[in-house]
This record gives C-alpha cells, structure tokens and sequence, in this order.
C-alpha cells in the first residue's frame, strides 16, 4: 500500500491507499485520533483520562484492513475533544473565546448547545474543558491544522471514487459508550451492538442499508437505525444518494471490544476486529453487486 500523490501527506491525518482501487468504497474514522497537544493539555481543566472518554479508541484499527479490499482509509490523529471532525467548520460557541472572531458562528445547533461544537467546550462527563475562555484566533488555527486536512482529504477521496465509479459510498466508522447503546425505542430492549445511521434514511441508500444490517443480525449482532445517532456533519455533508453519493455511519458498543474505564482493548478484541473486517469484505461485495451495476447502467 502507498499513498496517492493526489492525497498530500498531513500530520494531523492517516490516509492509506491501496495499490489499487477495486470497489467504489472509502472508509474514514474521524474520532479515534489519539496524539494530544502538550499546549492543549495544558490549558485543559480536566486529566487526560477524562478527555480520552470522547475518543473512538481503536476504532481506526477495527478497520484497518480496509485498503486490503481495495478501499481507500483516512483517520484524523487529533482527538476528538481537541477538535470535532464531524461537526461543520464554524459550529461553535462565541461564549468560550476572547477577542474578535473570525466570522458569524452557528451557535443555534444542539450538539453546541450540549458543549459539543467544532472545538468541544465539555468532556465526555460534561466538566468544562477550559478554565478560561480562549483566544478567537485558535478557530482558524485549529480549522487550518486539523480540521480543513482531515475534510480536504475525505472529499479528495470520495470524489476520485465517484469519478472512477460514477458513484461512492463512505463509511464514517464511530464506537459508542456502553452506556448510550442501552437507548432503544423502549427501555426493556437489550443493549444494542450496532447502530447504524443514515440521517433518517437521507444520507443512504436503504438497499445498502439493509444488506449491512442483514449481514451484521446474522453474524449474531444486535443492531438497530439512527437511535440514538443518525449521523452527524458527515452524513449531512456527504450523502447525496440522487447524486450516487452514499454516506453509512456506523457506531460499534465500545463494551463489546474494549474496558472503558482503564481505556484497554479486552480479549474479545481479536473476534470484533474479525468481525469488521468481514463487514468490510461484505461492503465491498455489496457495492460490487449493487452499485456498480446501477452507474454503468446511467452511462
């Protein structure tokens, strides 16, 4: 494997290749980055250990086999509570800076309202993550060096796919805490495994959908749509499946792989990393037999 010479290499990401791309499928993990800024560790009022809680650990690895199907992988190495990739660039809150800001910002959304925008006021237990407000020029610092990289390169991949294939399907690969996969429709339901989001069935094909939860039931999996996530800035930004542009975020129980507490892979690791990579395999398949035929057929 290698990488494209129309990818640029960025610290802030991982972009893998394969030798050669053989199914319209891009593979992204936008929140298992792990490579702290001393200045941010710094500044922050909470240890390391509480921000690692909104990190999707490991979850770049559980999919690492995907340039093995001929399918290009991007990852951000900036953790999440540093910076959200999967919120929009100026979604943020005006309260947590100081000084001039670089633009009007959107700070009408939910996810900034619940401390979690593009630069995350909160950690993962909801103490504030600064002691004081931050200088309004660390917006554009943090868009320039983490943010815009890990977005440049996502597009760039997805849309070489889409001109190779005439169509593209990303999926934007996420874990979630044990205690958010207890959410179903009525409280007595087991724990789920698997949640799979396609922003209410706007982001992705429902056949694509469908085989993969299929596949995922059979292999013994638990596995339910869009609850409690339907996706967040990617499925919004990416799916466009009249354009033959799909997005399928897909959200692993941390508990099924890993302590959350101590932050460590279980032995039980081994079987969900086979696990994904059979999903994976499934993918490829799938997009072969469904997509491909369809987008030689609009030639």
């Amino acid at each position: 494997m290698e990488f494209s010479p129309a990818v640029p290499r960025h610290d802030s990401i991982q972009t893998r290749i394969p030798a050669r791309q053989t199914v319209p499928v891009v593979v992204a993990s936008p929140h298992s980055g792990s490579l702290y800024p001393a200045t941010f560790l710094a500044a922050a009022a909470v240890p390391l250990a509480a921000l690692r809680r909104a990190e999707d650990a490991f979850v770049d690895e559980l999919f690492a086999a995907a340039p093995s199907f001929g399918m290009p992988f991007v990852a951000a190495r900036f953790p999440r509570s540093y910076v959200d990739a999967n919120r929009e660039s100026y979604e943020l809150d005006p309260a947590m800076f100081e000084g001039p800001l670089p633009r009007p910002l959107n700070h009408r959304t939910s996810r900034v309202a619940a401390g979690l925008g593009m630069i995350p006021r909160v950690a993962a237990s909801g103490e504030a993550i600064y002691r004081t407000r931050l200088p309004a020029d660390e917006i554009e610092r943090r868009l320039e060096t983490c943010w815009r990289p890990y977005h440049s390169a996502l597009t760039l991949l997805v849309e070489q796919t889409y001109r190779q294939f005439n169509c593209a399907w990303l999926i934007d690969a996420h874990s979630m805490p044990s205690s958010a996969a207890g959410l179903g429709p009525r409280d007595r339901e087991p724990r789920v495994d698997i949640v799979l989001g396609d922003n209410h069935g706007e982001a992705c094909s429902t056949l694509l959908v469908a085989s993969v939860e299929h596949w995922l039931r059979a292999q013994g999996l638990r596995v339910q749509r869009n609850l409690p996530y339907a996706g967040g800035f990617t499925t919004q930004r990416y799916g466009r499946p009249m354009t033959g542009r799909h997005v399928l975020q897909i959200e692993i129980n941390r508990a099924l792989y890993m302590d959350e507490g101590r932050h460590e892979k279980l032995p039980a690791w081994h079987e969900i990393e086979l696990l994904m990579t059979g999903l994976l395999a499934q993918i490829g398949q799938t997009a072969a037999e469904t997509l491909l035929p369809r987008s030689l057929a609009a030639e």
